[in-house]
């Protein structure tokens, strides 16, 4: 979630046997498949590749799994098969393992995507405007001026792109059931907040019903006539924002609540400009990222590293009582990710990356628990499961600390401290934090 102020701020687990691509191969019969622990999934053959099988789950995710690791039967049957036809889900980005993974110096929105935005329906008298790109399905309660939301769907399609290029191993695709992303536009703050935005934001990703929600105030809109006009103070920061937490929606149960909001405060502060993100310039970014949050040149305060570190969402929560005070939560939160993205190691991000393919297994141990046909979804989020099988781990005290080691690195808190004091000093910034 993003709060509302006058500058740019605002806001299971089994063991990993399933691991996720958005690059697959299809093959037309469903069946059970059984690893060698006698754990069973239903899915379609999707190809070999190297040394794993490709499953394609019942909504449509793409799992590698280890040939090594499946029963002899199933080991046969795969080895048996032809090569398929690729048919990657929405997002068609072949996953690379870490060690190929680079950083790109910008991505950017090509034309023939913009092309596709389209009208789909049109209810003026149920304020209902339907807008759809290839992966993005936006509802706005009034009708909007061609150019506005082009530069608004540009936003959401280069953020994705931003989010899946970025070498933390994101796989960018619409939670399921959902075919594409959903996003609401509200005419005003109050519309907002009656379908559930919190008071005192200026837009949320609300990861219950998986809705991106913004009133047209936040974006900077004004009527003219019969539509509606960026006005000077039109901005896409919050999109930017909230649009990140959209695209890492399957891994938000399982990220500490510094990095949900660092990493969306870290794509928001790379320099953009029309669909293009110049993740290259990413250290002038910080910089005036810093300029923004500080006056007169004073050194920023991280306080206690572990502290920050290691906080648990109602401790966030409890912390987040005020603007000034949230402010400093995402400030510091963006620091860190910036630090542990550029300055830490050989300052190519080897830790974070670690940490998030880690996380990444997490996340793909969720979905294959859910995948099992034994596991059967209730409302409200509640589910029941046979006795000889164990869910995930979803506890918030726990679930998003199991590899924060990762990046920690065995180093005590002092000094990490000082590492990162140190680090900032030799771009130009002043930090100072304790153990």
């Amino acid at each position: 979630m993003r709060p509302h102020l006058p500058s740019h701020h605002r806001v299971l687990a089994i063991t990993a046997w399933l691991t996720l691509t958005c690059a697959a191969q299809q093959a037309p019969t469903l069946r059970t498949w059984t690893d060698v622990q006698g754990r069973k999934v239903e899915a379609t053959f999707g190809g070999l590749q190297d040394t794993s099988v490709q499953l394609i789950l019942k909504d449509g995710k793409i799992v590698p799994f280890p040939l090594a690791q499946l029963s002899p039967e199933d080991k046969a049957f795969a080895k048996q098969q032809p090569a398929a036809t690729p048919t990657a889900p929405s997002s068609t980005t072949t996953r690379l393992p870490p060690s190929k993974r680079t950083w790109p110096d910008k991505i950017e929105v090509a034309t023939r995507t913009m092309e596709k935005l389209q009208l789909v329906l049109e209810e003026p008298q149920n304020r209902k405007f339907i807008y759809q790109t290839d992966s993005f399905e936006f509802m706005s309660q009034d009708k909007l001026a061609g150019s506005v939301m082009t530069e608004i769907a540009r936003t959401f399609e280069a953020t994705r792109l931003l989010v899946s290029a970025l070498p933390w191993g994101i796989v960018c695709t619409p939670p399921a059931p959902l075919e594409r992303y959903q996003a609401a536009l509200y005419e005003t703050r109050e519309d907002y907040t009656n379908n559930g935005g919190p008071t005192n934001s200026g837009g949320v990703y609300d990861s219950g019903d998986m809705i991106f929600k913004i009133p047209f105030p936040s974006l900077g809109l004004e009527r003219r006539g019969k539509t509606w006009f960026k006005n000077e103070n039109f901005r896409n920061d919050t999109l930017v924002h909230e649009i990140t937490h959209q695209m890492m929606h399957d891994y938000l149960r399982f990220l500490p609540k510094w990095i949900i909001e660092g990493t969306a405060e870290y794509t928001e502060m790379i320099p953009n400009n029309a669909g293009t993100f110049r993740i290259g310039s990413h250290k002038t970014g910080i910089k005036e990222h810093v300029d923004q949050n500080t006056q007169n040149g004073a050194p920023i305060n991280l306080g206690s590293i572990k502290e920050h570190l290691t906080m648990n969402r109602e401790q966030w929560d409890t912390k987040a009582t005020g603007s000034y005070t949230m402010r400093e939560l995402y400030l510091r939160s963006s620091l860190l990710v910036y630090y542990f993205n550029h300055l830490d190691g050989t300052g190519k991000g080897e830790r974070f990356i670690d940490f998030f393919e880690s996380v990444y297994g997490e996340v793909q141990a969720l979905q294959t628990f859910f995948a099992n046909p034994k596991v059967k979804r209730m409302p409200g989020g509640r589910f029941t499961y046979p006795s000889g099988l164990t869910p995930p781990d979803m506890e918030p005290t726990t679930a998003p600390f199991k590899h924060l080691d990762k990046l920690i690195a065995g180093r005590p808190y002092a000094q990490l401290a000082t590492e990162i004091t140190e680090a900032y000093r030799n771009i130009g910034i002043k930090i100072t934090a304790t153990e």
